[in-house]
């Protein structure tokens, strides 16, 4: 479990991590953090608020990345301090994490970059909450030695993302025994819904995926034991510059969180008997 502001990961509240997955402008990104803000206070659920100024490691040179480190932050800056929310955003390199960690409250470590030391170092280095996207190349233990890069700086701040498993050409695969098995180490863990449905490249110059089955894959991880969900959302998905095919319709976000709170809240009351 871990206290971040004025609430607990992994305590008797579900925690979501949610919002577009890159900066498209600034007035889609306040609208949609918002909605999500508004829906998590009605339903008592921890929130972070989550969006990318910059996404490295798009499929295609054509693909769009984001506003670029200075504007972006400048608009999550913004939405942090008028909403009053935690925000989390990607960092790539040491010279980012310099730069985001003054501005954002949770430093985000993509799966890609999982195994770079000096990054995680770097990034444990600044005290703050860190997430660290376990790669779609590792297996569960494998995580054991991100953990100890991490908390060598003396930092626990920490907790990691499980976010599929490569499996054959453009498709991903959870491995539910993950859960249990990363958690096993001590720091909480978060599935990442939405990414764990994307098919990497699978519509050539751009990841496709297979955003229906998001709500059943969120389902059977928090009856799996995770301590929060991380997903992305966008007021018209299929319109949206990057990731639309797998990103949550924030319409349809409410009824969704609404079983996955109960289901949360419920499993929590089993074990604590």
């Amino acid at each position: 479990m871990i206290t971040f502001r004025d609430f607990q990961i992994g305590g008797d509240k579900l925690t979501i991590i949610a919002g577009p997955c890159v900066i498209e402008d600034r007035d889609i990104t306040f609208y949609t953090a918002k909605k999500i803000r508004d829906i998590c206070s009605s339903l008592q659920i921890n929130f972070i608020f989550k969006s990318s100024y910059d996404k490295a490691n798009r499929s295609s040179i054509h693909s769009y990345r984001g506003p670029g480190i200075k504007k972006g932050l400048e608009i999550l800056s913004d939405i942090g301090a008028s909403l009053n929310l935690p925000i989390l955003t990607d960092v790539h390199t040491v010279d980012e994490i310099l730069m985001a960690s003054e501005i954002v409250d949770v430093l985000q470590i993509p799966a890609f970059l999982c195994r770079q030391t000096d990054l995680i170092v770097k990034a444990s280095e600044t005290g703050k909450l860190v997430n660290i996207k376990k790669g779609q190349f590792l297996a569960p233990w494998d995580v054991k030695n991100i953990i100890d890069k991490f908390i060598s700086t003396g930092n626990h701040n920490l907790i990691i993302t499980e976010r599929g498993t490569f499996f054959g050409y453009n498709n991903l695969v959870v491995d539910f025994r993950s859960f249990p098995i990363i958690s096993s180490f001590g720091y909480p863990v978060i599935f990442d819904v939405t990414h764990s449905l994307q098919l990497p490249g699978g519509q050539g110059t751009c990841s496709g995926g297979q955003r229906e089955f998001a709500e059943p894959l969120a389902r059977s991880a928090v009856a799996c034991g995770v301590d929060g969900l991380f997903m992305e959302v966008h007021p018209n998905p299929d319109k949206a510059l990057c990731d639309g095919p797998n990103m949550i319709d924030l319409d349809n976000l409410e009824g969704m969180l609404k079983v996955l709170k109960d289901l949360y809240i419920f499993l929590k009351g089993i074990r604590h008997r």
